[in-house]
């Protein structure tokens, strides 16, 4: 009888890093299981509800069909991908745009339009921890540069970049606002990386998915506005975090560079097409955005608040303000993050409640960085921030494993 054995699973499968947004989920459950209640500071899942237009456009789906999309998109939705960035100054072609399965699916093309197995891309870490998997799964490699808690996780000076820079290397992938920090580049930063790529014929992997949730700044940014270096550019997107339609998985790709949206295009047919309701349903959305958009910046900013003034309180912990998306990154005075998220779900309670956060190794390649930092997405209505900060407050206190800082 054969068990498996015989065959061995790829490469590729064996390489690929777990989730340090979901690897604790089984604690989690077991420690819901037993009556607890936890607050979920783990996990991008925003707790507003989905716009009305958009829920009605689900919900008034009436036809008897459910086909195919075109790979590409619909041809409404496409317009209206056109019509949002003409609202932050972009006059995209149609043939310059592709509606992806979220923006993930939209960073897999990117990586794979690109680069070729064996080829690389720079990254900063700490940085979105699925890079990590898209780049196993396109078989590109990840040069990573470190990014510093002291300089809110702002970019290095282009010396420190450029030294990262081989014959293998195809482009710099970034995220602003980020993920996991909340940084914000600056203008003067995205000048640099547009230089660095002008100089060393890179491609630029933006990845503006919470482009409007910025507090103290422009909500209309996008690395293609830079002219010099737009053919060069690859704008990743979503509805997932600006509508507060994480499952409607309907993101957006936009290029101005022919060769890549010809693969891309290809990539897209062979996946056949991008859920045809949801298509529909984001178009009224991108059509105007600000109402929605605007207040929920504003809601973001007020939270943002109340969890940094908690950890600028609490002993011991280094934590800078971020300026956008609705995470925040800090340095707890812990031994190692993976062991004090896991020892919150399984040993520690007050008043029967705990709370879920990432551990910051999760968002770095390389090993040994991140040990003592954390993510926390500050997803929860102000009273619950509240109660998660008066708890891992307690929790730091009485937790066998701190450390001076």
């Amino acid at each position: 009888m054969l068990t498996g054995n015989e065959v061995r699973a790829s490469s590729r499968a064996q390489h690929a890093l777990p989730s340090p947004i979901r690897k604790l989920t089984p604690l989690a459950d077991r420690a819901r299981d037993e009556g607890v209640h936890i607050y979920h500071l783990n996990i991008g899942q925003p707790d507003l509800l989905a716009p009305e237009a958009l829920m009605a456009g689900i919900r008034d789906y009436r036809s008897g069909l459910l086909p195919y999309a075109p790979s590409a998109g619909l041809d409404d939705t496409v317009a209206a991908w056109q019509a949002y960035y003409e609202q932050i100054g972009l006059d995209l072609d149609r043939s310059e745009l592709l509606v992806t399965l979220g923006g993930s699916e939209a960073v897999l093309f990117a990586l794979m339009a690109i680069a070729d197995p064996g080829d690389e891309v720079i990254v900063f870490e700490p940085t979105y921890a699925n890079y990590f998997g898209f780049a196993v799964m396109s078989s590109v490699g990840i040069a990573p540069i470190a990014l510093r808690s002291e300089d809110g996780y702002h970019l290095p000076a282009p010396e420190e970049i450029e030294s990262r820079i081989t014959p293998r290397t195809r482009a710099i992938l970034f995220c602003t606002p980020g993920n996991p920090t909340g940084t914000v580049y600056t203008p003067s930063e995205l000048e640099m990386l547009s230089d660095i790529a002008e100089r060393h014929s890179l491609f630029l992997i933006s990845d503006e998915t919470y482009r409007e949730i910025v507090f103290e700044g422009p909500r209309d940014t996008s690395m293609l506005k830079l002219a010099r270096t737009a053919g060069r550019t690859i704008v990743v997107d979503s509805v997932s975090k600006r509508f507060g339609a994480t499952g409607a998985r309907i993101g957006c790709l936009a290029s101005r560079h022919p060769g890549v949206m010809e693969g891309v295009l290809r990539f897209a047919q062979a996946r056949l097409s991008a859920p045809t309701v949801e298509q529909r349903a984001v178009i009224p959305l991108l059509h105007d955005p600000r109402p929605y958009t605007d207040p929920l910046a504003e809601i973001y900013r007020s939270r943002r608040d109340v969890v940094y003034a908690h950890l600028r309180d609490i002993e011991g912990v280094q934590v800078r303000r971020p300026e956008g998306a609705f995470y925040i990154f800090a340095v707890l005075p812990i031994d190692d993050g993976e062991r004090f998220a896991s020892w919150l779900l399984t040993d520690f309670r007050l008043d029967g409640e705990t709370l879920m956060i990432s551990p910051g190794d999760g968002f770095y390649l390389t090993p040994g960085r991140g040990t003592q930092e954390v993510r926390f997405a500050y997803v929860l209505e102000e009273p619950a921030l509240e109660r998660a900060m008066t708890i891992l407050r307690e929790a730091l206190r009485v937790y066998p494993g701190r450390t001076g800082a």
